[in-house]
């Protein structure tokens, strides 16, 4: 679920670094931007060209532990990630139930999402 941080795959080992300069700080400070991103990766309204990248990757990312993610990428996942389960619970909520389809991951990232809270 970290919008720009997980991106359009290529054959080779990691995701494309295009949008790795993407401002994600921007992004979570502003309510629409996060907004229409949250709303592109549920299917509730238009994706800009990387947020269609990051709704295509983004099942890839989380079945394999963002193994092919950049250090940006990590590291922008991880700052979403923590805006998202403190911040905006109710987003984390919506895109918890879609990309967690039968808690599938809730074990394998839980101690991940429980490092996080609490700390913005």
């Amino acid at each position: 679920m970290a919008c720009v941080a997980v991106t359009w795959a290529r054959p080779e080992s990691t995701y494309t670094d295009k949008w790795d300069n993407i401002n994600v700080d921007e992004i979570l400070e502003s309510n629409r931007l996060l907004k229409g991103y949250v709303d592109c990766l549920l299917g509730k309204g238009r994706c800009t060209p990387d947020g269609k990248a990051l709704k295509e990757t983004l099942p890839d990312a989380l079945e394999h532990e963002c193994v092919k993610c950049t250090g940006k990428q990590k590291s922008g996942a991880d700052k979403v990630i923590r805006h998202l389960v403190n911040k905006r619970p109710d987003l984390w909520k919506e895109l918890a139930v879609k990309y967690y389809p039968d808690n599938i991951y809730q074990a394998r990232y839980k101690d991940k999402i429980d490092a996080v809270k609490g700390s913005a």
